[in-house]
């Protein structure tokens, strides 16, 4: 099948190159010039375990290609996946411009029955507001058409970025809403076939109407993204109590009602899609006249505990930092991607250096990115960053450290040499955001401050 997908960020690229290894001839619009350079030269603008070797693959075999040719990317594809950014709004809601524009120029250049499918994470309504934009610009040719010769769907993406590839290939269902009436049954079929080379197994298709696919994405975020704030909040009082929240994390878990996924304490949820998402759906509820407070009680959760490494540190040192060398391992808001946005690290960083202290950081893949990231939040201050350095190994991060502060589980984190780790380091303590060692490791000579161990 030929398809279109618009938007060649972290979903359009991940869905693109799978689709194409299921077989189809994919083009990827985007209109990044530098981006469309990378692409075509080989080059990645994100990391994912995995992404690299599918795209090479595809583009050898001629299946996958990149393009800022509007028209012909438009033409191309008989399903056309819109996959751009909703960045988030001042007032909290999804910024659905790009959506819009991506639906204008779907509408201007279409010929013949497409099937225009949503696969950013979109409120509720966006598809009758895409439908709206496409018929507009259609209109806008003068040209004799059935105001119904296209169809528009909602297949939003569950991916984890770190696993975004195994989950596309293997997922656990496949959401498809699309509207009542024969195009709407047109385009189940068409999603179908399309889907079916990651659907022989067991059939994950899930068949709902347009807005409750929509709804189904934010509802899954906001519920993974409460349990986090739960824990985080037990964890917290664990610590006051006395208790090891591991192993009341376990004594949960085990019960099948609830099970092991999304319980660990840590500094926080980040990244592109929780927070985002939690605001917008907050936000949705606004609009029609309610308040979600659960999440809302999720989001002020999480926000507090995005500090709660400086806390710690600050309890223990003080907030004159001046003189002290922090060692920090991990960048990225999770492991197995370059991803900064919402990062814990960022807050920890910010206040370490406006309390004087040096900091030395290592990530295994993100520091190139937090070179970036970092120089936009201190815009402004950038002396404050003469404070920060990059070590290419974690032990060299920590050489006469006066602490270590491990914000992001890499697997390479867990298990370190402890003996090496004591003799490189000024003073042995730990602040532990991730809740990687057993507490036991006291007994090895460290100072050892976790969440809620």
């Amino acid at each position: 099948m030929n398809v279109t997908v618009i938007g060649a960020g972290y979903v359009g690229l991940v869905s693109g190159a799978c689709l194409a290894d299921g077989g189809n001839d994919v083009i990827l619009l985007d209109h990044d010039p530098r981006r469309i350079e990378l692409l075509n030269g080989g080059g990645l603008p994100i990391y994912e375990p995995g992404l690299q070797e599918v795209i090479d693959r595809n583009r050898a075999a001629g299946r996958l290609r990149f393009s800022r040719d509007t028209p012909a990317a438009v033409a191309h594809g008989q399903v056309i996946f819109i996959a751009v950014g909703t960045p988030q709004a001042e007032d909290g809601s999804a910024d659905l411009s790009h959506v819009l524009s991506a639906a204008d120029s779907i509408g201007r250049w279409m010929q013949g029955f497409k099937v225009v499918v949503t696969k950013s994470t979109v409120p509720v309504g966006t598809g009758e507001r895409v439908r709206t934009a496409v018929a507009d610009a259609l209109a806008a040719r003068h040209l004799p058409h059935d105001p119904r010769a296209f169809a528009v769907a909602s297949n939003p993406e569950f991916l984890k970025e770190g696993a975004a590839v195994e989950d596309f290939m293997r997922p656990d269902r496949i959401v498809v809403g699309t509207e009542p009436g024969p195009d709407g049954e047109r385009a189940r079929e068409l999603l179908r076939r399309l889907y079916a080379p990651f659907n022989r197994v067991q059939d994950r298709v899930l068949l709902m109407d347009l807005k409750a696919a929509e709804m189904t994405k934010y509802a899954a975020n906001a519920m993974l993204a409460t349990r986090i704030s739960f824990m985080n909040e037990l964890a917290n009082l664990a610590g006051e109590a006395g208790v090891d929240i591991e192993q009341v994390r376990k004594g949960i878990g085990a019960d099948p009602r609830i099970g092991y996924s999304f319980l660990y304490p840590g500094t926080g949820y980040g990244g592109s899609c929780f927070p985002k998402d939690v605001r917008a759906l907050i936000r949705t509820a606004c609009v029609s006249g309610c308040h979600l407070r659960v999440l809302e009680a999720v989001e002020a959760v999480n926000e507090a505990q995005k500090h709660i490494l400086v806390q710690k540190i600050g309890a223990r040192f003080g907030n004159n930092l001046r003189g002290l060398l922090f060692g920090l391992w991990g960048l990225a808001f999770k492991p197995n991607t370059d991803d900064m946005r919402e990062a814990p690290s960022r807050i920890v960083i910010k206040a370490l250096l406006e309390r004087g202290a040096q900091v030395m950081a290592h990530d295994p893949v993100a520091m190139p990115q937090a070179r970036k990231v970092l120089a936009h939040d201190f815009a402004g201050r950038l002396s404050l960053l003469d404070g920060l350095r990059y070590a290419d190994t974690p032990i060299a991060c920590t050489e006469n450290a006066d602490a270590l502060v491990i914000a992001t589980d890499w697997p390479s984190f867990k298990s370190p040499n402890f003996d090496a780790l004591r003799q490189s380091m000024r003073q042995s303590v730990i602040f532990d955001g991730r809740n990687l060692y057993d507490p036991a490791i006291r007994q090895l000579g460290f100072e050892y401050h976790a969440i809620g161990r």
